[in-house]
C-alpha cells in the first residue's frame, strides 16, 4: 500500500507515517521543511507548502513517475487558533482558511487524479470536535473544518464513479503541538462536554484512520466520525 501523509514532521501526522512504516507500507511524506524527516527504507519526504498550488503539483507528478498510483491520501496537515471572535485579525482567517480548507482541498483534487489505478483508494481529511462542539473562542477554526466536512461529503459523492472513498476524522484534544498554547481550562472544559473525558490518544486516531483505510471501511463513504463519544 502506498499512502500520502500530509504534516508528518510532528505529532499525529509524524505518529501516522511510523504506523505505517512498522506495517511494511510505502509512506510518503510532506511538510513545509526538511526538519524531523523520518530514516526508512520505504520512507519518501517532500517539501510541500499545502496552501502552494505548484509545489502539490510537483510532488505529485514525482510521486506519478515513481510509483504510478497512489492507495491512500491522509490530509493531517493543518492550523487551530483561539481567540475571541471580536479580537480576531484578518490574516488569522487567511492562514486558518489557507492551512486547513484550501490545503485539503488542492490535496484531494491532485491526488484523486492518480488513485484511480488503486485497488481500494481512500482519502481521511480531518476536522474537529469543535464543530459539533460549537467551541467558544475558536470561531474561525471551527468555520475552516466546517468547510472540510462539507467538502468531504459532496466530494465522497463527485470522486464515487473513480471508486475513492472520501471520509473525516475529527480527534478530541491531543498532546500535540496544534494545542500546545490553549490554556488547560480551556482543555478541561473541552473534556467535560465529551462523555469520554480525557484527552485523545494517537492509538485513538490511528485506529480509526486503520478501519477508513482498509477493506474493512468499502461501504463507508462520506462520513465525520468524531471521538471522545462526541456528536
Amino acid at each position: 500500500m502506498i499512502i500520502l501523509v500530509t504534516g508528518t514532521s510532528r505529532g499525529i501526522g509524524r505518529a501516522t507515517a511510523e504506523y505505517y512504516l512498522s506495517k511494511g507500507f510505502i509512506v510518503i511524506g510532506c511538510s513545509r521543511s526538511f526538519d524531523n524527516i523520518i530514516e526508512d527504507k520505504n520512507y519518501r519526504h517532500y517539501i510541500c507548502d499545502v496552501t502552494n498550488e505548484d509545489n502539490i503539483k510537483t510532488m505529485i507528478r514525482s510521486i506519478k513517475k515513481e510509483y504510478s498510483y497512489l492507495d491512500v491520501l491522509i490530509n493531517n496537515a493543518g492550523m487551530a487558533s483561539m481567540n475571541h471572535f471580536l479580537l480576531t485579525p484578518k490574516s488569522t482567517y487567511d492562514k486558518l482558511f489557507s492551512v486547513n480548507t484550501l490545503g485539503t482541498f488542492l490535496m484531494c483534487r491532485e491526488c484523486s487524479k492518480i488513485m484511480r489505478k488503486s485497488q481500494n483508494p481512500s482519502i481521511v481529511n480531518f476536522t474537529t470536535v469543535a464543530v459539533p462542539l460549537n467551541l467558544e473562542g475558536e470561531a474561525l477554526y471551527v468555520a475552516s473544518k466546517s468547510a472540510v466536512e462539507s467538502l468531504t461529503r459532496v466530494i465522497s459523492k463527485e470522486l464515487s464513479s473513480m471508486k475513492i472513498r472520501v471520509n473525516a476524522i475529527g480527534p478530541t484534544p491531543v498532546d500535540t503541538s496544534l494545542i500546545a498554547g490553549v490554556p488547560e481550562e480551556k482543555i478541561e472544559l473541552l473534556l467535560k462536554s465529551q462523555t469520554i473525558k480525557r484527552k485523545g490518544k494517537f492509538d485513538d486516531v490511528l485506529n480509526v484512520l486503520d478501519f477508513f483505510v482498509s477493506e474493512r471501511s468499502t461501504f463507508i463513504n462520506g462520513q465525520i466520525l468524531y471521538l471522545g463519544g462526541v456528536n
